[in-house]
C-alpha cells in the first residue's frame, strides 16, 4: 500500500502541543495542512506557533528560507469542521474523553470522502470504542505520535477491531514517508509502549514503598547499572505525576484491575498533594530556586578481598570473573559446583539477584543485574540484618575494586534492575503471545518510544530463556497476589530448548 500523495490535504483537529507537532510533521512532508479547533482563535494561534518553530529551524540551518515559506503557504486555520471535507487524512488530538472523540468522528464521517482515513492520536482510550459510533469503521485507526512529535520517530499504528488492513497499511506507509518509524499494534490498553513500560515505574515505586531505597538511589541504579537514560522518579517528575499516574490507572482499569498493572499508593499521595513534578515546582524532587538534587547512597571506600572463589556459572553476571581478575583479585573457579555464587574469604556468599531474600540464608549478599558489568558505573547490593558485616564489607570492596560505585539497599527480593527487567520481559512475552504486536515491533517501540537501552524481547534472549521466569517465580512465592506470577507465555518460553528450538521433556 502506498502512502498518501503529498499534494493531498491532511487535517488536524485539536491544536494543543500534540496537534501542533503532528501538523508540523505533515507540513514538512509536503502536505497542505488544515488546522481546526473548537476553541475560538486557537487554530490561528497554532498557525503562529508552528510558523515560529519553522523560523527557528531556519535559524539553526535545518530548513531553508524558501522551504519555510512554501510550508507556511500550505498551512491554514479553518473555523468550520465542514472545511475539512477535502482532506485525505484527518488526525484528532482533542481532549482524552471518549464522548468528545466519538462526537467528532461521527460528524467527520458525514463530511469527508469515502477514501479519507480517520485517525485518533489517543494514548489511553480504546480505538475500537471510539469507532463504535461510525457507520464505516474500517478506515478508522489510531496514529499515536509521541511528544514532541517533530522529534520523536515512533508512531504506533493501532488497528481497532473493525479497522481494515488496507487502511492500516496506508497509514503505516504514510507515517514512514513522513520520516517516522511506524509499528503495528492491535487495540489493547496502553498499546505497546504504555502497556509494557508500566513496570519501569511500578517496580521503582514498589522498592521505595518497601523502604528498600530512596528515589535518588533507585534512579541512579537504573541509570548507571541498568543503562536507562533516566530513572523513573526523575522521569515521572518530567512527564508530570498526574499524567503518569492517570495513564497507569487507565491501563490498570482497562485490564480489569490486573495486579501486574496496579498503581502506586505513594504516587497517588504525591498527586493528591499537588506535587506534580517540574511543572509544580516539586514532585519526588524539588525544583524551586536554590533546590538541590539529593545524592544517591554510595558506600564509602572499603578494602577489597584479595581472593574469591566462583562456584558454578554466574550466568548474566559471568563477565565479572574477567573484571575481577583484571583488577588483580585472585579468582578460583569451581566449575563443577552446581551453584552460581561468589564465595568470599568471610565464608559468606555473593549471589546475583534471583527473587529470593538475604534473610532466608545465613550469610548472603545479593548484587543487582547490570546491562553491561564492564561499562556500568554503579552496582547495588542487598543485605539483611542477619548478613555478616564482614561479608557485606568484602562485597562492597570487591565491586569498588573493579571501579564501581556501590549502593547498599534493603533486603528487597529481585532488587531494582533485575525485577524491573524481568517484569518488562514478561509483559513483552505476553504481548507477543497475545498478538498485540510482533517481537520486532515491541523492541523497536520500547527503544524509540522510551529510549530503553535494549528492547525487552532482545533483553530476555540475552539473559537466557528461563532467567526472567525463574526470578519472577521466586518473587511470586514471596509476594503473592499475582503481580509477579509469570505469564503463560514466559512459562512456555522458559521450557524451549535454546539449541534445538524444541521442548524439554
Amino acid at each position: 500500500m502506498t502512502a498518501l500523495a503529498s499534494h493531498r490535504s491532511v487535517a488536524v483537529v485539536g491544536t494543543g502541543t500534540m496537534g501542533q507537532g503532528i501538523a508540523q510533521v505533515a507540513l514538512l512532508a509536503g502536505h497542505p495542512v488544515l488546522l481546526h479547533d473548537t476553541v475560538p482563535d486557537r487554530a490561528e494561534q497554532a498557525v503562529g506557533a508552528i510558523t515560529a518553530r519553522l523560523d527557528r529551524l531556519v535559524e539553526k540551518g535545518r530548513l531553508t528560507a524558501p522551504e519555510r515559506d512554501a510550508a507556511c503557504g500550505r498551512l491554514r486555520a479553518v473555523v468550520e469542521l465542514a472545511e475539512l471535507a477535502d482532506a485525505a487524512l484527518v488526525i484528532e488530538a482533542v481532549v482524552e474523553q471518549l464522548p468528545a472523540k466519538q462526537e467528532l468522528f461521527a460528524a467527520l464521517e458525514q463530511l469527508v470522502a469515502e477514501d479519507c482515513l480517520l485517525a485518533t492520536n489517543t494514548s489511553s482510550l480504546s480505538v475500537t470504542a471510539i469507532a463504535s459510533v461510525l457507520k464505516h469503521p474500517g478506515r478508522f485507526l489510531g496514529l499515536h505520535f509521541f511528544n514532541p512529535a517533530p522529534l520523536l520517530p515512533l508512531v504506533e499504528v493501532v488497528s481497532g477491531f473493525a479497522t481494515d488492513e488496507p487502511s492500516a497499511a496506508r497509514a503505516r506507509a504514510t507515517a514512514k514517508a513522513w520520516g517516522k518509524t511506524p509499528v503495528r499494534c492491535t487495540d489493547t490498553p496502553g498499546f505497546i509502549v504504555n502497556r509494557i513500560a508500566r513496570p519501569f515505574y511500578a517496580e521503582a515505586f514498589a522498592v521505595y514503598e518497601e523502604r528498600g531505597a530512596d528515589p535518588a538511589t533507585i534512579d541512579a541504579v537504573l541509570r548507571e547499572s541498568g543503562g536507562f537514560r533516566m530513572g523513573p522518579f526523575e522521569l515521572t517528575d518530567l512527564i508530570g505525576q498526574d499524567v503518569n499516574e492517570a495513564v497507569t490507572h487507565s491501563v490498570w482499569e482497562s485490564f480489569f484491575q490486573d495486579p501486574k498493572f496496579r498503581p502506586s499508593l505513594a504516587q497517588r499521595r504525591l498527586v493528591e498533594s499537588g506535587l506534580h513534578g517540574r511543572k509544580s515546582g516539586r514532585g519526588w524532587y524539588a525544583y524551586g530556586e536554590g533546590a538541590t538534587r539529593p545524592s544517591p547512597h554510595t558506600a564509602p571506600a572499603t578494602e577489597p578481598p584479595s581472593e574469591i572463589t566462583v562456584e558454578g556459572d554466574l550466568g548474566p553476571a559471568g563477565e565479572l570473573v574477567a573484571l575481577f581478575r583484571e583488577a588483580g583479585v585472585t579468582v578460583r573457579e569451581d566449575e563443577e559446583d552446581a551453584g552460581c555464587r561468589i564465595v568470599l574469604p568471610s565464608g559468606g556468599q555473593l549471589v546475583l539477584a534471583d527473587g529470593q531474600t538475604s534473610a532466608e540464608f545465613r550469610d548472603v549478599v545479593y548484587f543487582d543485574l547490570a546491562l553491561d558489568y564492564r561499562t556500568a558505573t554503579r552496582v547495588a547490593l542487598s543485605a539483611s540484618e542477619v548478613t555478616g558485616w564482614e561479608t557485606l564489607r568484602q562485597s562492597i570492596g570487591l565491586f569498588q575494586r573493579i571501579g564501581k560505585k556501590v549502593s547498599v539497599i534493603g533486603d528487597v527480593p529481585g532488587m531494582i534492575v533485575a525485577r524491573t527487567v524481568a517484569m518488562l520481559v514478561d509483559l513483552a512475552a505476553d504481548a507477543v503471545a497475545k498478538g498485540v504486536a510482533s517481537a520486532e515491533d515491541i523492541d523497536t517501540a520500547m527503544r524509540l518510544g522510551v529510549n530503553y537501552p535494549l528492547g525487552p524481547v532482545e533483553w530476555g534472549r540475552r539473559l537466557g530463556r528461563a532467567w526472567a521466569h525463574e526470578l519472577l517465580d521466586e518473587l511470586h512465592a514471596r509476594v503473592p497476589g499475582g503481580r509477579y506470577a509469570p505469564s503463560l507465555a514466559l512459562y512456555r518460553q522458559s521450557y524451549v530448548h535454546e539449541e534445538k528450538g524444541g521442548t524439554t521433556s
